[in-house]
């Protein structure tokens, strides 16, 4: 039955959202990815300050990419791979280029209609910008129950039973150990919240990403003959041309979709949570930051995954097999058996962050249901430890199935309230291109420009000093041709 529902959901319902929600916000904010694509470079300059007990714009692209970048990167590649052939590759870069301008809006207005907590952190996120953008609580909270089911219980058991089943495979680890051991690790960090969880995506996530980029580019420098007729073979089986994969057309447009949005959650609402809890001068800042962290998850780290599997001449057409045994197996036969091993350490950093980044989209989503509980958070992170250690040493056939339906609701509701809230999303775009068109360098936000919105004045006040000392302080008229 989970089947039946999946099928039809993730194969015709997801493709619709993600594909043409996401061409409608590309072709409307005239393919805003493209024109602020190298802005993104700049803007990490500034990523790199914070307000005083606040984070950094910086670290939480740290922690989106610590979401971003898990097992769906080699795991989810190899599915798709080994289900969809080749062309599933290209089909899963059409979804990251579209999906960049959603979560460019998706993150710019989880940052616009961010809460200030008591204690002075952010918060915020879909569940938010539906309740204040949108004035309907009742959605809301829907997408918060969905958001704390896909990635607080069933995303955090899949990321275990990856890592602890490719270490058995590795190393003859028994999953048991493995997975308790990872279970006690996280709850060290879980107790400290999310400052704790930014520090460690901060150390692990820069690592685990070069690190693997590296080994990438050293396959390919030894394959590199092979590199321009890989890629050729890529676009010609994502349109049927290819003979060897001409029936697998369907198949790889469906699973390329699928798998592109598990491994980037473009549109899926869950970045903007991280997002929404940086100090930034403008919302529209962390939408061009986090938009760059869909093009860094699929265009290179799905890619790099993608061309280790299909330069190693291990992958064979009806190849049948799991996509983390394909992936190190592939790597093995390029690089010796030490290609193995690196997979799974690889996959055990990119789940133990992808795992930190779960907790914390389930706790904020919690405490937009039910407030500030103690009792019901620490019974939150028990039952996430014990979920962590329950996917190490099940079979999570039905849950993998489950989570692909919840994911594709939540796709269908955050979609949809972008959709909604798309002018206002396309007002505060206009507000910081105009500003920059004025020839100031690092816009800032006035929400006394925006009254009919329901902001909270404590994260934008109104009639800010900074916003007029800043703009004082720009150069104005400078050239077209030098801005």
């Amino acid at each position: 039955m989970l089947e039946v529902i999946n099928d039809f959901l993730s194969g015709k319902v997801l493709i619709v959202l993600i594909v043409g929600l996401g061409s409608y916000f590309t072709i409307r904010s005239r393919f805003v990815q493209l024109r602020h694509f190298f802005h993104m470079f700049s803007v990490f300059g500034d990523s790199l300050k914070s307000s005083a007990g606040q984070l950094s714009s910086f670290q939480a692209l740290m922690l989106s990419l610590a979401g971003r970048v898990g097992a769906g990167n080699i795991a989810g590649v190899g599915i798709a791979v080994t289900l969809g052939g080749p062309g599933a590759v290209f089909w899963m870069w059409v979804t990251a280029l579209v999906g960049m301008s959603s979560s460019f809006f998706e993150c710019s207005l989880g940052q616009l209609y961010k809460r200030c907590d008591s204690d002075g952190t952010y918060r915020g996120g879909p569940s938010y910008y539906i309740q204040h953008g949108l004035q309907k609580r009742w959605l809301g909270m829907i997408m918060a129950f969905l958001l704390l089911i896909t990635f607080g219980f069933a995303f955090n058991g899949l990321q275990s039973h990856a890592v602890t089943h490719s270490l058995k495979n590795a190393f003859d680890l028994d999953p048991t150990y493995t997975g308790l051991a990872l279970a006690v690790l996280l709850g060290l960090v879980f107790i400290g919240g999310i400052k704790r969880i930014a520090k460690v995506a901060d150390l692990l996530v820069p690592v685990k990403t070069l690190v693997y980029i590296g080994v990438t580019i050293y396959v390919i420098v030894l394959q590199f003959d092979h590199v321009p007729g890989m890629l050729m073979t890529i676009v010609k089986s994502a349109f049927g041309l290819d003979q060897a994969f001409g029936g697998l057309i369907g198949t790889a447009i469906v699973m390329g979709v699928k798998r592109g949005v598990f491994a980037n959650e473009a549109g899926l609402g869950s970045a903007p949570n991280v997002a929404a809890v940086a100090s930034v001068e403008h919302p529209v800042a962390q939408g061009v930051v986090q938009a760059f962290s869909v093009f860094l998850d699929t265009f290179v780290i799905c890619t790099c995954t993608a061309l280790l599997i299909l330069l190693s001449g291990f992958y064979t057409p009806g190849f049948e097999g799991d996509g983390i045994a394909l992936t190190q197996n592939s790597l093995a036969a390029v690089v010796g058996d030490w290609g193995r091993s690196f997979i799974s350490v690889a996959l055990s950093l990119f789940v133990f962050t992808s795992i930190l980044y779960n907790y914390y989209l389930g706790e904020s989503n919690l405490r937009f249901l039910i407030g500030e509980n103690r009792k019901a958070l620490i019974g939150y992170r028990a039952l996430v430890l014990v979920l962590i250690f329950w996917g190490a040493i099940e079979n999570l056939g039905t849950v993998f199935a489950f989570a692909d339906i919840t994911m594709t609701l939540l796709a269908f509701v955050n979609l949809i309230a972008l959709f909604l809230l798309f002018k206002v999303g396309m007002r505060i775009l206009r507000d910081y291109d105009d500003q920059r068109a004025a020839g100031i360098k690092t816009p800032v936000f006035d929400s006394s420009k925006f009254p009919d919105l329901d902001l909270d004045l404590k994260a934008w006040p109104a009639n800010s000093p900074a916003a007029a000392t800043k703009a004082e302080a720009e150069p104005q008229g400078v050239p077209a041709a030098q801005r």
